[in-house]
């Protein structure tokens, strides 16, 4: 199965695409969608969702997963993280994927084993999960592959309940 995680944010977004066999994980691609600075935020939102719709056509994800927003003090970031968290998702479901959202400390959890650990432990568990040894992996795209990562482990309870609500 091939999963893509999208980490949001409207200066870098990152992505990450992995596959899950039966007990084993592998990043296929991953990377970063970096508007031009010179774009004003509206501007930037176009450019974000051509990036993903792009990245869904050439990679033919069975499924997506997303961070969810985060707690922010400003109101202002979070609308504007809202708004990237849109211009993203809505490729991915014109291409009929399904779309999962979990929360940043569950993505933590997940791959470090704490949902408090920091955005360098994060890394550190995703090079070690998906065997990149000392591979360039920019924060935004480590952030991107384990939301991918706690997709794939999430998969059995997906597809557990999924089986309950058709019996």
């Amino acid at each position: 199965m091939l999963i893509l995680g999208i980490d949001p944010g409207s200066v870098v977004t990152g992505y990450g695409v992995v596959e899950s066999g039966t007990g084993s994980l592998r990043a296929l691609a991953h990377g970063a969608i970096i508007p031009p600075p010179e774009l004003c935020f509206l501007d930037r939102l176009p450019y974000i969702a051509a990036a993903i719709e792009e990245l869904v056509h050439r990679v033919a994800p069975d499924g997506a997963a997303v961070e969810d927003a985060f707690h922010a003090r400003n109101s202002r970031v979070a609308l504007k993280l809202g708004c990237v968290r849109g211009v993203a998702i809505l490729p991915i479901m014109k291409a009929r994927v399904p779309v999962y959202e979990y929360a940043p400390r569950l993505v933590k959890k997940a791959v470090t084993g704490s949902g408090a650990a920091d955005k360098d432990q994060v890394r550190r568990m995703v090079r070690l999960l998906l065997g990149l040894g000392a591979a360039p992996l920019i924060l935004d795209a480590s952030d991107a592959l384990a939301v991918a990562i706690c997709h794939a482990h999430a998969l059995p309870f997906h597809r557990i309940r999924e089986s309950a609500a058709q019996a």
